[in-house]
């Protein structure tokens, strides 16, 4: 529910009030759980990552290159779905917020974690995690250039989601390969 309204509203629009009223309980109730919007925020946040992790999850048998489209795919039809959370929770960490910043770097180390295990469990690949010191930060980059590109192309850019995907995987492909 609170991912549906944060999705399709900014998150200024999206009051308390109307949360409780759509979860049927009382604003009291609400406040309870999550003293300010920003704690009911950083928690729908938190649940989203935690669902985008397991939609995007690595298959043990099957090569990263053929992994990085589908992954990629999933990843942007839920950017795009959910086009006024993603951007409130980028703007949110851009600002210093600390409530969403260790949100967002918890989902970061994760997402991190997520392709660096995918990365040593594929033989093309896997002795790239020995040899490759800076393969943690050429991962850890390659995630904040996905969500710059991401954020422009919510702005309006001319590609299509499948150039968006493309240009990603080809610049993930082109930070691990030695």
């Amino acid at each position: 529910m609170g991912a549906r309204l944060f999705s399709e509203s900014p998150y200024d629009e999206v009051w308390i009030e109307r949360v409780a009223e759509i979860a049927g309980v009382s604003r009291g109730l609400l406040y309870h759980y999550f003293p300010t919007k920003r704690d009911f925020f950083a928690a729908v946040v938190e649940r989203e990552s935690e669902r985008m992790l397991r939609m995007t999850a690595a298959v043990p048998g099957i090569p990263v290159r053929e992994q990085l489209g589908a992954g990629l795919d999933t990843f942007l039809e839920y950017v795009q779905a959910h086009a006024h959370g993603y951007r409130a929770f980028h703007r949110a960490d851009a600002a210093g917020d600390q409530t969403v910043r260790r949100v967002y770097q918890r989902a970061l180390a994760a997402q991190e974690r997520q392709i660096l295990a995918a990365v040593a469990a594929d033989p093309e690949w896997s002795a790239l995690s020995e040899t490759r010191p800076d393969l943690r930060l050429a991962v850890r980059g390659w995630l904040a250039f996905t969500t710059a590109v991401c954020l422009e192309w919510l702005r309006g850019s001319d590609l299509t989601r499948e150039q968006v995907r493309d240009l990603c995987a080809r610049a993930l492909l082109g930070v691990i390969t030695p």
